[in-house]
């Protein structure tokens, strides 16, 4: 089956309207067990060693490449897309990397966060990217690692990368990267990683105003299934967001050989960013809550407007009911006009003249 169709079909399935997959995927999050990360089938590995004058890129063949790179006085990148365990252990031993980090590494769904560790600065946060065709928020397993002079990031997708920018002022020669330490080079993955939320926030943001509206106009079980869905989706994004402040929030107050006085307000800049993200995932939130009280006052004031409806009709058929009764009563009464031809018509004009007198002083109090 296509993805297209995919998305299709599952409209067809009540419960699958509701994304149960999906609130098992975001839940099924336990740190206690081992889960085993399959290396990746292939694996890119680039360089960029810099300094103010010079700059030399190049793709490497194997992790051991990149050794002689760590022995210059420049500042270098080394950027692996694609983890294999036996490339972040060698490449672990040769940067002095201490071995609970690498675990860091190569574990799976772990939460974002700094260490600091015998030297070497290393921080743990997700790539968010947003998905058009699932409508879902996706994540890839970011690490940097910082070190005297050095930077290495691992990324778990070969396909999906945000560092484009960053790669574009290294190759200008006045930028200010390539004037700046390994610790500029930090703040700049960092911060473009940030201002990527932005984007992801921005499309979550548009589907939350369709919902809106959609809910506004006709409130509906299929309006109530997407307002979950955005709902499962914030708890992603928030999860991913919250832990990011903490995370810059310590290197501010990291007192690192590895930092310099002079980064630490870009550093700064960066808390103020995912600060921001963070209120903007609040307010998202909010709204998603408010949404729901909408789509339940809007289905209970369906519901009064029918219940009226219903109670207004009950209404003005219980005089016809009534007086049906009174003339259908199977014994002789003397009950007025009872056996006179014309007492037909009188007593169904009366029927008629009582709801219509019922409607005008129902529309006169105001009840419709």
């Amino acid at each position: 089956m296509t993805p297209r169709a995919k998305k299709y079909f599952r409209y067809l399935i009540p419960v699958s309207l509701f994304g149960t997959d999906r609130t098992k995927e975001i839940l099924n999050v336990n740190p206690t067990l081992n889960l085993s990360r399959k290396d990746a089938e292939k694996v890119f590995i680039t360089v960029y060693d810099y300094d103010e004058r010079t700059l030399n890129e190049c793709r490497l063949a194997t992790i051991e490449d990149s050794f002689p790179y760590k022995e210059n006085k420049h500042i270098t990148w080394v950027n692996i897309d694609g983890l294999r365990k036996h490339d972040v252990e060698v490449l672990s031993e040769k940067y002095e990397i201490h071995p609970l980090i690498a675990e860091d590494i190569l574990s799976v769904s772990q939460r974002p966060k700094m260490d600091e560790v015998e030297g070497i600065l290393y921080c743990l946060l997700n790539m968010l990217y947003y998905s058009e065709t699932t409508q879902t928020v996706e994540q890839e397993q970011i690490s940097i690692v910082l070190g005297k002079g050095f930077v290495v990031t691992f990324q778990e997708d070969p396909q999906k990368d945000v560092f484009n920018p960053i790669r574009d002022k290294l190759k200008m020669a006045n930028s200010k990267l390539r004037q700046r330490g390994a610790d500029y080079l930090c703040y700049s993955l960092l911060d473009l990683i940030v201002d990527n939320y932005f984007f992801v926030m921005e499309k979550l943001g548009e589907r939350i105003e369709m919902v809106e509206e959609e809910v506004i106009r006709n409130s509906n079980t299929r309006s109530l299934a997407r307002i979950n869905q955005l709902r499962k989706e914030l708890i992603v994004l928030k999860r991913n967001i919250a832990p990011v402040r903490d995370l810059i929030g310590g290197i501010i107050r990291s007192e690192s050989d590895l930092l310099e006085d002079s980064t630490t307000k870009y550093f700064k800049d960066v808390h103020d960013h995912i600060t921001q993200a963070y209120e903007l995932s609040e307010n998202y939130r909010d709204i998603m809550i408010s949404m729901q009280d909408l789509y339940i006052n809007n289905v209970n004031l369906r519901m009064n407007e029918v219940m009226k409806v219903m109670a207004i009709v009950t209404c003005l058929l219980a005089p016809a009911t009534v007086i049906g009764g009174i003339f259908g009563m199977n014994f002789d009464t003397n009950v007025i006009f009872f056996h006179k031809p014309w007492g037909f018509y009188i007593a169904v004009g009366i029927m008629l003249i009582i709801p219509v007198w019922m409607l005008w002083a129902f529309k006169k109090r105001g009840w419709f």
